[in-house]
């Protein structure tokens, strides 16, 4: 089963807390037991210091007294001295009256044997009586053995050692409930707070979903700005709905053109083969009649191949070395075969070299030729190429009447010509066409004009290919 975010967030809140809650338990459960132990260790060298100036005091030795431990149990080196009675040793126990909580036990060489004496209360299990100074750590007691000076006697002192287990199992006790506590209490903290950060999110969906089925990507999307990552989110996303519904707007606004233009050819082209099989003539008017059906072939294949060059890919342009001095002067060439009356020059005394996709650059130096020998009749027209350290340049200028502001701020869009230019066979690609060429090279197409100042189209072209994964929009 996959988890939603929000309980995911919500889980991961919760056992971060509870390994947190762990780890601090841990801790403390360590420093407060080492505390304890030596609180306790504290406490019972102090009663035992204690205890041993007042069994000393008891038995008549003095602190001046060099400390003799000899081997205890050996009856060869046994001291003659009186070991004090149980009461002597509860007395010094219970020091002031009050219990210590600890219990005294006296070994020692009396007669030549060893005796012991000590308190009631006393651990007598467990407790060797040969143990040597020093301090031991049993079950649940904690002993400390002192040797009592100029004597072969040994004072052991237990203290009970039993509230350090209580401790440590009521630690452990709370322990084992606050984990699972703290484990429910935080999935519900965190289930909470999920939500509340999680709720712009929903929104967001919610306002995609109904962009999706309402199709109105122009819709402004709920938090969208820069308050925090999720408004930026929403600002990113809602600007990425404004492109597509330009992208869609273009699309749809070039399929209506292309669909226009498309549609008046072939309907020529329809009249004209069903006049011409509509009645029997002669040679001569079939001939006249397909070559009015060929003129309208050309320009639909014109236009075909113009609307596949428009919406290349631009992974599938070439990237070899162009020469456009050669295409310059192929397009002067084939404008003066097809125009023998215009005037059309070639200025480009160095030959330049640019990397790129030479079909798609002939055709934009074709479609600027074009372009001013068909809307310049009797101008002359220039067509120059230059280098410099950073590309090329293509200049198409002629001297004709040229256009208006109003006009030259639509030339370039895909299928638009002005109205005083709607004849012949041009469909409004070629101005669209070479703005596409010059933006997949990483270029520019710069249009200028004025009213009887000619008009000039300047195609820029980069040394450094783009890279093929940038695509441009197509303005329709």
């Amino acid at each position: 089963m996959t988890l939603t975010l929000r309980a995911r967030l919500a889980l991961w809140a919760a056992l971060a807390t509870a390994l947190a809650v762990a780890l601090v338990a841990g801790g403390l459960y360590y420093a407060v037991n080492g505390l304890l132990e030596r609180s306790q260790l504290d406490r019972t060298l102090s009663a035992a210091s204690a205890a041993q100036e007042r069994v000393e005091s008891l038995l008549g030795i003095h602190r001046d007294d060099p400390f003799d431990l000899g081997s205890l149990g050996s009856v060869d080196s046994a001291l003659s001295f009186t070991l004090p009675t149980q009461a002597d040793l509860e007395r010094i126990a219970d020091a002031d009256g009050q219990r210590t909580g600890v219990e005294l036990r006296l070994v020692g060489l009396v007669g030549g044997s060893l005796s012991s004496v000590a308190t009631p209360r006393f651990p007598q299990q467990g407790v060797p009586v040969n143990l040597r100074p020093g301090q031991y750590r049993l079950v649940e007691q904690l002993i400390v053995v002192r040797p009592l000076r100029g004597s072969q006697a040994l004072l052991t002192v237990a203290s009970d050692a039993r509230a350090l287990g209580a401790a440590r199992q009521a630690f452990t006790q709370v322990l084992v409930w606050l984990l699972p506590l703290t484990l429910l209490l935080t999935l519900a903290i965190g289930w909470t707070v999920a939500g509340r950060l999680l709720r712009p999110v929903r929104a967001l969906e919610h306002a995609a979903q109904e962009i999706g089925s309402g199709g109105d990507l122009r819709r402004p999307l709920p938090g969208a700005g820069d308050r925090d990552e999720l408004a930026r989110l929403a600002g990113t996303l809602q600007a990425s709905f404004h492109r597509l519904a330009d992208a869609r707007d273009r699309e749809q606004a070039f399929l209506r053109a292309a669909a226009h233009d498309l549609r008046s050819p072939l309907a020529a082209l329809t009249v004209r083969v069903d006049g011409a099989l509509a009645r029997d003539r002669d040679a001569e008017r079939y001939r006249a009649d397909l070559r009015e059906i060929g003129t309208d072939i050309t320009r639909l294949s014109q236009l075909a191949n113009h609307l596949l060059l428009l919406a290349r890919d631009p992974a599938a342009l070439g990237r070899a070395p162009v020469p456009l001095r050669d295409l310059a002067a192929d397009a002067v060439d084939r404008a003066r075969e097809l125009a023998p009356e215009a005037d059309v020059d070639l200025d480009a005394p160095h030959a330049v070299t640019v990397p790129g996709d030479r079909v798609l650059l002939g055709q934009a130096i074709w479609n600027l030729t074009m372009n001013a020998v068909r809307h310049a009749p009797g101008a002359t027209v220039t067509v120059t190429v230059d280098g410099h350290p950073g590309g090329a340049r293509i200049t198409v200028h002629d001297d004709g009447p040229g256009v208006s502001a109003d006009v030259l701020a639509r030339l370039g869009e895909a299928f638009y010509r002005p109205s005083e230019s709607r004849s012949g066979d041009g469909h409004g690609l070629g101005l669209a066409l070479a703005r596409r060429a010059a933006e997949l090279h990483g270029g520019t197409l710069t249009l200028a004009s004025a009213p009887g100042q000619g008009f000039t189209a300047t195609l820029d072209v980069p040394v450094t290919a783009p890279s093929p994964t940038v695509t441009a929009p197509l303005r329709a």
